[in-house]
């Protein structure tokens, strides 16, 4: 499969230039185990919904399962870490949908590579016939709150608990 360079999805800060992004592989079980030690106890917090010292031993056999259709995963890495990941579920009841999560690492956060993550993984989706994404987000999860509100400005949310329930149409808006 062709990779991704994460210089034509969007404007990003001249430090992504040597990230690559990518599919996620069979190979990438131990990368990401090791991204654990790069993220805070609120970052797996806001991407899993609960407390957990390290990334989900469930999660990573999750990943091992993927179809690269129905279920799809990106990476973005510099020489042989995983910095980050976006993924998508799509909707058995509803195909043309999926769900949208992403996890940056801590030292990456706020640097544009979430942004570029989703801009590839909306165009992947959106060849394979994925027209919006849905996505939970932690209400005090600030920065995904204006990545959704920049990436998605007329996204409405509805309120369940202490998350927000977004659907986000694709393509992303310029």
């Amino acid at each position: 499969m062709k990779q991704l360079d994460v210089r034509t999805v969007a404007r990003i800060h001249a430090v992504l230039d040597d990230v690559r992004i990518r599919p996620y592989g069979v190979t990438d079980r131990d990368r990401l185990r090791r991204m654990s030690d790069r993220l805070s106890a609120a970052s797996l917090y806001t991407r899993f919904f609960s407390g957990t010292p390290r990334i989900p031993d469930h999660y990573v056999r999750l990943l091992e399962g993927l179809d690269h259709w129905h279920r799809e995963a990106l990476v973005a890495l510099d020489r042989d870490e995983i910095l980050g990941i976006a993924e998508y579920a799509r909707d058995a009841a509803r195909p043309w949908r999926a769900d949208l999560a992403v996890l940056v690492a801590d030292p990456w956060q706020r640097r544009g590579l979430g942004s570029a993550l989703v801009g590839c993984l909306s165009e992947l989706a959106g060849r394979r016939g994925i027209t919006d994404f849905d996505a939970d987000v932690i209400l005090t999860n600030r920065q995904a709150l204006l990545f959704v509100r920049n990436g998605w400005p007329a996204a409405r949310s509805t309120r369940d608990g202490g998350s927000a329930h977004f659907r986000l149409p694709l393509p992303v808006p310029a």
